[in-house]
């Protein structure tokens, strides 16, 4: 066992923040108790790309328990907690992962995860697989197949599959109802919104609040931004998906008109440069900046360097850029996620990695029972998988299903009833 990060001597703190996480995450509970009787990934190696925080714990030790071997680096240069980094160093696994990675840093611990040999592969943006085909091609013959976390990841892996380019199976876990429904809209709705009250102490009722990208985050963010008194514009460029948002009650419209009438932006789209240096010259003093799409690149980093006279932290994860205009543009976590990437962002809620991490794990598996026989394209994952996760978190939340009389089911088996 090895590993690398910042202090080793963070892990008693980083226990107590796993610890918390676990009596959260009650479906992940009752999957770890039935791994440890019968120990589904024995003999396995697995690789993760995943944010190395608290719930990401809980995930690692569910995988452990099951008799895996793990090797983690992080998905994100600044999403790190380095206290359970060093928890997970100290319980046995294979951790490279720290805050504030450089990019060297970033791709040399994904290499060090890889010189592990694993033949499971979870990610999160799809780096590590992408990395696997491209880099590290001597290990393709040994990975029976991978699961990837989100939108853009899942993306970039169908890309892939349609050019040929795809040497073994990946099951799509960000396409799973339990993970659209409920991590993409309810988990990054909220956790975007308390990292940008954290960050920057301001007001969200009242402010004019633009969000670029209506999928399932965008949904979450602005259903959830009109809650707490904003008033909401969204951009889009897929015409349902900007009817849908109009609809919905939105103000709807192109990114040259919001620039000119928002105060704080907020990027989820998965696309490249979004808000450009032409946007940002109309913005009004003190617009606030941020992203909740995947990698930094859906606001014109460059651009706004350019762009600017003089720039500084004026408070932590809070940079001012002051503009030739004399007007200011604040942009939070450096571009990049920012419910997970400031220093006190916390990520999604524990109630619903729960879910998240719970299709990661029962994907594992099956992976480690069916993915030699699998060819190599993108899955979903297995409806069986989705509904058992659904049905442990309804039980944990002491919610009962209805069941169907004998006469309804017969009723929906028959096309010939009314005739």
């Amino acid at each position: 066992m090895s590993y690398k990060v910042k202090n080793i001597r963070l892990a008693a703190e980083g226990r107590r923040m796993m610890e918390w996480a676990e009596n959260h995450m009650p479906v992940l509970a009752e999957i770890r108790r039935e791994f440890s009787k019968t120990k589904p990934l024995r003999g396995i190696t697995i690789g993760a790309a995943l944010h190395t925080e608290s719930k990401t714990g809980v995930l690692v030790r569910t995988l452990l328990s099951g008799g895996a071997k793990v090797a983690i680096a992080s998905c994100n240069p600044l999403s790190t907690k380095d206290e359970v980094a060093a928890a997970l160093a100290k319980e046995g696994v294979n951790v490279y992962a720290w805050r504030g990675e450089s990019t060297k840093d970033y791709y040399a611990n994904l290499n060090a995860v890889l010189d592990v040999r694993p033949q499971i592969l979870i990610d999160d943006g799809a780096d590590l697989i992408t990395r696997v085909h491209t880099r590290r091609r001597e290990l393709l013959d040994g990975v029976i197949g991978a699961s990837e976390e989100t939108t853009t990841g899942v993306n970039r892996l169908r890309l892939m599959a349609e050019a040929g380019a795809l040497k073994f199976p990946v099951i799509a876990v960000n396409d799973s109802p339990c993970k659209r429904f409920f991590d993409n809209r309810f988990g990054t709705a909220e956790s975007t919104f308390q990292a940008i009250t954290g960050m920057t102490n301001t007001l969200i009722a009242g402010k004019r609040v633009v969000v670029v990208g209506y999928g399932f985050v965008g949904r979450g963010i602005a259903s959830r931004a009109k809650g707490l008194g904003a008033l909401v514009t969204v951009v889009e460029t897929d015409p349902v998906k900007a009817l849908e948002a109009a609809m919905d009650g939105f103000c709807v419209t192109s990114m040259n008109e919001a620039a000119k009438w928002g105060e704080l932006f907020i990027t989820a789209t998965g696309g490249f440069k979004v808000i450009r240096v032409e946007h940002m010259k109309m913005m009004g003093n003190g617009a606030i900046l941020c992203n909740s799409g995947h990698f930094n690149v859906e606001i014109d980093l460059d651009g706004l360097r350019r762009l600017a006279v003089s720039s500084r932290e004026v408070i932590e994860d809070v940079q001012e850029f002051k503009l030739k205009n004399g007007r200011r543009i604040y942009l939070l976590a450096e571009g990049r996620l920012v419910n997970l990437a400031g220093r006190r962002s916390l990520g999604h809620p524990m109630e619903i990695m729960d879910m998240s991490f719970a299709l990661q794990a029962l994907s594992v598996v099956y992976l480690a029972r069916s993915g030699r026989g699998l060819a190599p394209k993108v899955y979903e994952v297995p409806p069986e998988i989705d509904r058992r996760v659904a049905e442990l978190k309804l039980r944990s939340m002491g919610i009962k299903l209805e069941k169907r009389t004998k006469e309804q089911a017969d009723y929906s088996a028959s096309w010939t009833l009314g005739t």
